[in-house]
């Protein structure tokens, strides 16, 4: 349970780049909590996968001796769906599937990785914390970091420049 976890179902096997593959492997589990129960089952879950990841990845390093090994993607798909949530929001405000705003999900996860290998300010320090805290929390300010990037060019996009 503490591998399928940590890796995201297994995901994090997935080369090169696992933490891009875990990102992409989050989008339709956003899409489908959305459907299920819109942006508060996507916070739940949200929450819910942190404390399982955290309880993971710890698990998973002391199994394998390693510091946050690229096999551990749950940290994305629970930054990823941090990114998400404005697009959540948004389609649920306006009565459209989620798949309708593309635009904002393509741009949540081009941000969402610059940001988790950039790792600029607080990133960067989460991510040289010890532990799974550190392994989790630099993807969640990663995630956030992504939402309002987010919710700003929607911001552009629906007014100023009236798109």
């Amino acid at each position: 349970m503490i591998r399928a976890i940590a890796t995201f179902g297994y995901v994090g096997h997935m080369r090169p780049a696992s933490g891009t593959w875990g990102s992409a492997a989050a989008i339709p589990f956003a899409w489908l909590l959305h459907l299920a129960g819109g942006p508060l089952l996507l916070v739940i879950a949200t929450v819910l996968l942190f404390v399982a990841g955290l309880w993971a990845s710890a698990g998973f390093m002391r199994a394998t001796g390693t510091h946050d090994p690229s096999e551990i993607v749950v940290d994305e798909a629970v930054g990823q769906w941090i990114a998400l949530l404005p697009i959540s929001v948004g389609a649920a405000h306006a009565g459209v599937d989620f798949t309708a705003l593309w635009p904002g999900i393509v741009a949540a996860f081009f941000l969402f990785r610059g940001f988790d290998i950039w790792k600029p300010g607080p990133i960067g320090w989460a991510d040289r914390q010890p532990g799974a805290m550190g392994v989790m929390l630099d993807d969640v300010l990663a995630g956030i970091a992504t939402a309002l990037c987010v919710m700003v060019l929607a911001w552009l996009a629906h007014g100023p420049l009236g798109l």
